[in-house]
């Protein structure tokens, strides 16, 4: 291993440093926070770019499909041409109409959802595995959930790191926040400074992108 960041909070301030917390953006960084939006971009995302997901999010948006009780019993074909824009619109589009049912039949609202939801009931729903559970959690529900990408996974490798699958990935960014959280962003409750630190590798993976792999010579140079 040829890093010389040792730890997740080491990474995490450098890309501070470097300006990649977006304070521009929604206080939580994913657009929209706190609210069923997200839970709909979490799934769109999937294999996909943002911008394409936010031209579905504006279709869904015209027609108040951004609600569970509207999009449970919205037409199949007609919520599939709505998020054409993300692809995969049949299967996106069948697993937004069943959590969408699941989630009323289970909470009654997104609200009770927000308070009550954990991580296994997500992970049994179909299309959502760890990572779109834990963007929910964190993004929509406020939840200490760190989300793990595949920006996250690819910057690890750049500097050096090897880790059998999302969960480790996982365990190695929590684990350096431990007590570092309110250093990192001293306003902010731990599941936020989560949120803002996937938020701040998003941010420089998107600019330091090379093909498939990412440019970590900004955060060495920093050493």
């Amino acid at each position: 291993m040829n890093s010389t960041i040792i730890n997740s909070y080491e990474l995490l301030i450098r890309l501070k440093t470097l300006g990649y917390d977006n304070a521009s953006r929604d206080p939580w960084w994913w657009p929209a926070s706190g609210s069923f939006e997200v839970v709909v971009g979490a799934i769109l995302t999937q294999n996909t770019n943002w911008e394409r997901v936010e031209r579905s999010v504006e279709n869904l948006r015209n027609e108040d499909l951004l609600n569970p009780e509207r999009l449970a019993e919205y037409a199949a074909a007609s919520l599939e041409a709505l998020i054409r824009p993300s692809g995969f619109h049949t299967a996106k589009g069948r697993n937004l109409r069943e959590l969408s049912r699941k989630m009323l039949e289970s909470f009654g609202s997104f609200s009770a959802f927000r308070e009550e939801v954990d991580r296994e009931w997500l992970l049994e729903c179909r299309g959502i595995g760890p990572e779109t559970a834990d963007a929910i959690l964190n993004y929509a529900c406020y939840r200490e959930a760190f989300v793990v990408d595949s920006y996250t996974a690819r910057l690890l490798n750049a500097l050096g790191y090897e880790f059998g699958g999302y969960d480790a990935v996982q365990e190695w960014m929590v684990e350096g926040l431990e007590g570092e959280s309110r250093r990192l962003f001293p306003l902010f409750p731990r599941a936020q400074c989560y949120a803002r630190a996937h938020g701040m590798v998003v941010e420089y993976c998107k600019v330091n992108r090379r093909g498939r792999k990412i440019d970590v010579s900004a955060l060495l140079e920093e050493s």
